[in-house]
């Protein structure tokens, strides 16, 4: 069996840009697509944060031009879904589920899903009103009104950020409290532009088959329902990083991929993690796409060395 140079897992923009590095340095790359090509940027319509696109760019196309480009110097990208990992000895194993794959070093670039409420009309405006995102798409809601569910910090944060475009931003609270920290409480509070709805709770994302026109709501103490106009929703209730192949192989934190400060070296050696997998801070395409350049000179870098 052939033993591969570099394995990347994850078409994201981490995965494309490691592939894209490694294929440069001539290691030719397989990168193994998964079950959502094109990442969390597919559900993105424009675009407008990622360098050298003045005009903005569908997310995509964005993803698009990435594959192109990535195998233009010879990268290899795969439209499978990985089934197994064993990263117990060198070379690694990599399983789809008609085939064994054998590797020097694995980069890890499977990214984070956004934790949804699955409640009726949430797909179907994903991109048009519903966002997990507010860094990413709070722009598109200048002067609008604005709905955040969720009451931990990331929904304080996500609130406290969409002030800055919307003219209101309604919360929603499934409980009577806050469970963010007291500062992000203090500062949603003291925010004329922040309501805040407690003990309530989303039914359904209402619109009219082209855009999000409001939110179905109920009060889970009285269970009055009532119709709430709105422009957009930011579900702020969580993500989940897609870690589930490498539990009990690799050491995590908060459920992502540990990295060695500085570097996405995780804790086997020739093993290196990229994008949202590993990071819970920040979670930006062009973070992402650094974090899959790092570790595919890294990757480069432990092959010369065991060379």
């Amino acid at each position: 069996m052939d033993v591969r140079n570099v394995i990347i897992l994850g078409a994201g923009p981490a995965g494309y840009t490691a592939a894209l590095y490694t294929a440069r340095a001539g290691l030719k790359p397989l990168l193994f697509a998964g079950p959502q090509k094109g990442g969390q940027l597919m559900w993105t319509t424009e675009v407008e944060n990622f360098p050298g696109f003045p005009e903005g760019v569908m997310g995509p196309e964005l993803m698009q031009k990435m594959q192109v480009q990535a195998e233009k110097f010879g990268a290899e990208v795969v439209e499978a879904i990985v089934e197994e990992v064993k990263l117990g000895a060198e070379p690694f194993t990599v399983k789809t589920a008609n085939k064994e794959y054998k590797t020097k070093t694995l980069i890890l670039a499977t990214g984070a899903t956004a934790k949804w409420l699955g409640i009726p009309g949430e797909q179907e405006y994903m991109g048009k009103g519903v966002s997990a995102c507010a860094t990413c798409d709070g722009f598109f809601f200048r002067d609008k009104h604005v709905v955040v569910i969720g009451g931990g910090d990331a929904a304080l944060e996500e609130a406290t950020f969409l002030t800055k475009f919307a003219s209101k931003v309604t919360m929603l609270v499934r409980k009577d409290f806050f469970k963010g920290s007291k500062p992000m409480q203090d500062r949603a509070n003291v925010n004329e532009r922040i309501e805040i709805l407690y003990n309530r709770e989303a039914r359904e994302v209402l619109g009219d088959g082209q855009k999000m026109t409001g939110l179905k709501i109920v009060s889970n103490q009285t269970q009055e329902e009532l119709e709430l106009k709105a422009d957009g929703v930011f579900v702020a209730i969580g993500h989940k990083p897609n870690t589930d192949l490498f539990v009990d192989q690799l050491d995590l934190a908060k459920g992502y991929l540990s990295t060695e400060p500085g570097t996405p070296k995780t804790s086997v050696e020739g093993v290196f993690a990229a994008g949202d997998v590993a990071d819970w801070m920040y979670r930006q395409a062009i973070t992402a796409a650094g974090s899959g350049c790092q570790a595919a000179l890294e990757a480069e870098r432990w092959l010369s060395h065991k060379e």
